[in-house]
């Protein structure tokens, strides 16, 4: 469906709506709502990877396009996995992607006392029982997607029954299992959440937020909706796997007795080729030391990405790029990489930086005499300014720049080769040295002085320019290159036995990185573009004063194209 807007030169702008705006203007043109209230509902039991991203984004953007509410909640009715360190992660990556829920910050477990007096409504309403079965024998009585299930033999207990039998539940008189609250709806079914449905179990655990109040705790199929009319949300977003859930969330606010009904709609998740984002793997790479953490820069966890240096524009972007559907489908990581590339690269300022150095002496360049040399910003964006970057006799360059018998089209620097030191002058190859076990440590050559750059020299030309960084004032630092955490070509999974297929060169780590001096007091989530090396980011975490680590964000350059609109 598409939107004709006027623009300012009185052109008609079609904009395109997606699906669940169009159910949204048809409920306030009906008259279903008169306003707009959605949510972010996480459970706090992992931390959030790129696929939450979209759903965050989506109901936040909705809220704010309608000029109406955003809940951030936190479903926390499984004290099972539930962590306040997960608590804490969930609100830092909201907040750092831009989602503002003011003072809209909600807890399900605030509303236990409600859930269970909801819960007693309906046992005295004759639609929901207390049963004995243990989970084998539930599991085996609710049939299957071609066989209906069977009655449960304790649904004809009495409400009197079922209500002294619940509160004994509440009261701690049974053990972990041995009684459950089941909806009374219909074992025949043919959605199996309709086929008489857990609502409370037994659970004598401790709460990160009641505490030991409660030792029963409802199941998430009926917590969720009664949370969601509790806030007073219109419309409840949520992804597909919950599609066939729907008619259960639509049964517990009506037998619930709730006004003004919430409406759950359903949208596709947000999936990213090769890349791992179930809890129960990272979890185990955690445990494992493959990974550092549930933040390491090679997961796609917000809180990895934002500490690889993926910035919120940037994530904003590819989910922009994704889009809403209601069809299932895969984005390239590729898209991702463009993304922040894109961003990075008008914001960044560029500098020098020589992952594997070899010196560089220029014999006939006077001894002691230094340079302040100018240097772009950022040549894609001017406004960025220049700045300086000394020049002397002995510099570094990349051990890579320099061959004793290089191939065809090598342009860099071997025995009476020239080439151009960026910003600088033309030098000319005239000699190396070796160490005692043949590595060449030292490469000599002669500059010429007419050569500067800036000056307007044309007499000759050379066709190949690298960088490098003054041996005075050179910043040692790590640098950390990553590539995917798990074999592309084999995919994430072994089909074997389900582990996953491990890239053994995930990371390497530059620990004699040198660096232009202009970096020497970059902050925590500072980026910057290495010539010829990516952009980077300082990492947060183990970078020190005087001894940075940076994070490579991103290569220069990718294969991915933008499509066409």
């Amino acid at each position: 469906m598409e939107n004709q807007n006027v623009n300012g030169e009185g052109e008609k702008e079609i904009v395109s709506r997606h699906f669940i705006e169009q159910e949204i203007d048809k409920d306030l043109r009906e008259g279903v709502y008169d306003h707009v209230c959605t949510r972010f509902p996480p459970e706090p039991n992992g931390y959030l990877h790129i696929g939450h991203a979209k759903s965050i984004l989506l109901n936040y953007g909705l809220a704010k396009e309608y000029g109406g509410k955003f809940n951030m909640r936190f479903d926390d009715t499984n004290p099972t996995k539930e962590k306040t360190e997960f608590v804490e992660s969930i609100l830092e990556d909201i907040k750092w992607l831009g989602a503002d829920w003011e003072d809209r910050l909600f807890f399900a477990s605030d509303y236990f006392g409600q859930m269970y007096e909801k819960a007693v409504l309906l046992i005295k309403k004759g639609k929901a029982y207390v049963s004995d079965l243990s989970a084998d024998e539930i599991r085996e009585y609710r049939g299957t997607l071609k066989e209906p299930g069977k009655e449960d033999p304790y649904s004809g207990r009495s409400v009197e029954e079922n209500l002294a039998l619940f509160e004994a539940m509440k009261n701690g008189e049974f053990e972990d299992g041995q009684k459950v609250l089941r909806a009374r709806i219909d074992m025949k079914s043919s959605n199996i959440n309709m086929r008489d449905p857990i609502l409370y179990r037994v659970a004598h655990m401790t709460h990160h937020n009641t505490g030991d109040q409660w030792c029963i705790y409802p199941m998430y199929d009926f917590a969720h909706p009664i949370e969601d009319a509790i806030e007073g949300i219109t419309h409840s977003i949520c992804t597909l796997e919950f599609e066939d859930h729907r008619p259960l969330y639509d049964w517990v606010v009506r037998e619930c007795e709730f006004p003004n009904p919430p409406r759950q709609i359903e949208f596709a998740k947000l999936y990213l080729t090769n890349v791992v984002t179930g809890k129960r793997y990272i979890k185990k790479l955690v445990e494992d030391g493959i990974v550092d953490g549930w933040d390491d820069p090679r997961l796609v966890s917000i809180a990895a990405l934002r500490r690889r240096g993926f910035t919120p524009a940037s994530i904003q972007k590819f989910v922009e790029l994704c889009g809403v559907s209601k069809a299932n489908s895969s984005a390239d990581y590729a898209m991702l990489e463009y993304c922040i590339r894109e961003d990075m690269k008008l914001k960044n300022p560029r500098v020098m930086a020589v992952m594997d150095p070899i010196k560089l002496v220029i014999d006939n360049y006077p001894e002691g005499q230094v340079e302040e040399l100018d240097a772009a910003n950022n040549l894609e964006n001017p406004e960025l300014g220049s700045h300086k970057v000394p020049f002397m006799k002995e510099l570094y360059i990349e051990r890579s720049d320099f061959m004793e018998e290089p191939p065809k089209k090598y342009y860099r620097l071997f025995p009476g080769n020239e080439v151009r030191l960026m910003h600088a002058y033309f030098v000319k190859c005239t000699g190396f040295e070796r160490d005692e076990d043949g590595n060449v440590t030292v490469v000599h050559c002669t500059y010429d002085p007419a050569t500067k750059a800036g000056s307007g020299f044309s007499e000759r030309k050379v066709k190949g320019t690298i960088h490098w960084v003054p041996v005075q004032g050179a910043v040692k630092a790590t640098a950390r290159l990553y590539e995917n955490l798990v074999d592309e070509e084999k995919g994430v999974y072994n089909k074997e036995d389900g582990s996953l297929n491990l890239n053994p060169n995930s990371l390497t780590i530059c620990d004699n990185c040198l660096i232009e001096p202009v970096i020497a007091d970059a902050k925590a989530f500072e980026g910057f573009q290495f010539v010829r090396n990516g952009f980077f980011c300082v990492d947060y975490k183990d970078s020190k004063p005087g001894a940075l680590v940076f994070n490579r964000v991103v290569s220069l350059k990718s294969s991915f194209k933008l499509p066409k609109s």
